[in-house]
């Protein structure tokens, strides 16, 4: 059987993802039990009743203890610092207070993702957003994409500007009730390009997470760009709570690509929500269908995956045309087959949503950030 020693020695690999220190270190093991038929039952400490990343601690606690030999089961439980312990932690950090959470009042983050370019992942991030919002859910929209930003004109809100509230915090724009979005194009003239490297583009993805009142919501979507470049990584790093929604179409190469999206995702240990399938065919005015990119990709990613296929959406002209004019077509033609589709898709994800929606947080950056207000660089 191992020690009580050792099996701290094994908690030590358990990273809390928010103040970046082993539970050992941070006195958030609680209690070691070992019993003689093997079991080990391990009591931690949560900063939080509601912690947003427990299930992080009870995968990352069991999974490491039971690497010990002798080890038969593993149970783990949880209890709350006291206000006291918090303040000690806090102290020993060099905190005056434990970080809240930045994200503190959204219940789910969804990154919508694709591997390649072209598989129109803003447009059905746009109508998703605008279908949880036909279901009664209060949605943000976060334009990620820094190099192919598109949310804005999707929208309808093309060349307006952010304001700062008196808390120095970013307001993200109202676009359609229901839906409030924030995007580096508020921040660059129009159709000017954005050339920027890693360093950049961590700062002002945190500063967007940070620095922006996003309030009280449902669903947060953020519209990565295509790949596994540095924006997705920095999310992962940021959101480690987040579930990754892969967008492709029917042709067996994209779903191909897709799939390495999916590999990130895996790798950052981001859940993958499902699979949507866009461009499944194209339908005409007058009703036929024609599968102008082949069958059948987005139904063999999900099952390679083991995840839902949430939607197959069809192109229809009026999705076309809706996008270029700002206006979501789940709004302006809720008949239409694509907007038909991707409501479904919005009931898929409020599906596998808890039916107590957990209270979201944001990993603490590796140092404390500076308060900076509209400082994102202009273009």
């Amino acid at each position: 059987m191992p020690t009580r020693d050792q099996i701290l020695s094994a908690l030590r690999s358990v990273i809390d993802p928010e103040l970046r220190r082993d539970i050992v270190e941070l006195e958030m093991v609680r209690a070691v039990e070992i019993h003689e038929n093997g079991v080990v039952d391990v009591t931690v400490s949560l900063t939080t009743a509601g912690c947003p990343i427990r299930n992080h601690f009870q995968t990352a606690v069991a999974g490491a203890v039971r690497e010990l030999e002798g080890v038969s089961a593993v149970n783990v439980s949880f209890d709350v610092l006291s206000d006291a312990e918090k303040a000690a932690l806090g102290s020993k950090l060099g905190r005056k207070s434990l970080p809240e959470g930045a994200l503190a009042q959204v219940s789910n983050i969804i990154c919508v993702g694709s591997g390649k370019g072209g598989v129109g992942k803003s447009s059905v991030t746009t109508n998703l957003a605008a279908a949880l919002v036909a279901e009664g859910k209060q949605v943000g929209v976060l334009d990620a994409d820094v190099w192919g930003y598109s949310q804005p004109r999707m929208l309808g809100v093309p060349h307006q500007r952010p304001r700062v509230n008196a808390e120095r915090k970013i307001i993200p724009l109202p676009a359609y009730d229901g839906i409030t979005v924030m995007s580096i194009g508020f921040f660059v003239e129009e159709e000017a390009a954005v050339v920027w490297r890693g360093p950049m583009l961590h700062k002002a993805l945190q500063q967007f997470l940070e620095d922006v009142e996003w309030g009280e919501l449902d669903y947060l979507l953020v519209d990565l760009p295509p790949g596994t470049g540095d924006v997705s990584m920095t999310l992962a790093q940021l959101l480690p709570q987040a579930k990754f929604v892969i967008v492709t179409t029917p042709q067996p190469v994209a779903q191909k690509v897709a799939r390495r999206s999916a590999e990130m995702a895996s790798k950052l240990k981001l859940e993958i929500a499902g699979v949507i399938e866009n461009m499944s065919g194209f339908v005409a005015p007058d009703g036929e269908r024609y599968q102008l990119f082949g069958e059948g990709g987005g139904q063999l990613l999900a099952e390679e995956l083991e995840v839902p296929l949430l939607g197959k959406v069809p192109l229809t002209i009026a999705l076309r045309e809706q996008s270029d004019a700002g206006v979501p077509v789940v709004f302006s033609d809720p008949d239409d087959p694509a907007a038909q589709a991707l409501r479904y898709a919005a009931r898929g994800l409020i599906a596998l949503s808890p039916v107590e929606l957990p209270v979201m947080q944001m990993a603490a950056p590796a140092a404390a950030p500076q308060p900076t207000g509209m400082s994102l660089p202009m273009a």
